[in-house]
């Protein structure tokens, strides 16, 4: 995330929202599209910067394939929620969110307030998505709405504040 901290018109600084995607959510569009829809990550990124401003925040938007770097960046998140810059996170961590006690870790430790968000409804699909090692650390859980889910969880971090 960077420093620099946008300004609505009276002056006042605006608190972002940090989007996390994890593995192969690059390969949404065309990643069975039965399960997962037709939209791209550049959609969804649009949906997130609607529904950003819509609450008055601004969009951090980002997305990997490798565990480390999502560690990385939410120590960082948790850094800057510290400092009152950051609202919270929304993260979908991807197949990451069954088999990362990493990712459980850094959000406990950084003390940052994640929505874990899930495109399908991973409990009406394969059993060892049934569990996350991340709802224990996330301050709430969204599943099962599509892409649409991101707005929504924009807006529960929304009202976290």
């Amino acid at each position: 995330m960077s420093t620099f901290l946008p300004f609505l018109s009276i002056g006042t600084p605006v608190k972002t929202i940090l989007v996390l995607n994890g593995p192969n959510l690059n390969l949404l569009g065309t990643r069975e599209p039965a399960v997962y829809g037709s939209a791209t990550l550049a959609d969804v990124e649009r949906l997130c910067q609607e529904a950003c401003a819509a609450h008055g925040f601004a969009l951090d938007f980002r997305q990997s394939n490798h565990e480390g770097v999502l560690v990385d960046w939410l120590h960082e998140a948790g850094r800057a929620e510290a400092a009152g810059t950051l609202a919270g996170v929304v993260f979908n961590a991807g197949a990451y969110t069954h088999t990362s006690v990493a990712l459980h870790d850094a959000i406990k430790g950084a003390g940052v307030s994640v929505i874990e968000l899930h495109i399908s409804n991973v409990h009406a699909r394969e059993a060892f998505r049934h569990h996350s090692y991340l709802s224990p650390a996330a301050k709430a859980v969204m599943a099962g709405f599509g892409v649409k889910g991101y707005g929504l969880a924009i807006a529960g971090v929304a009202g976290l504040g």
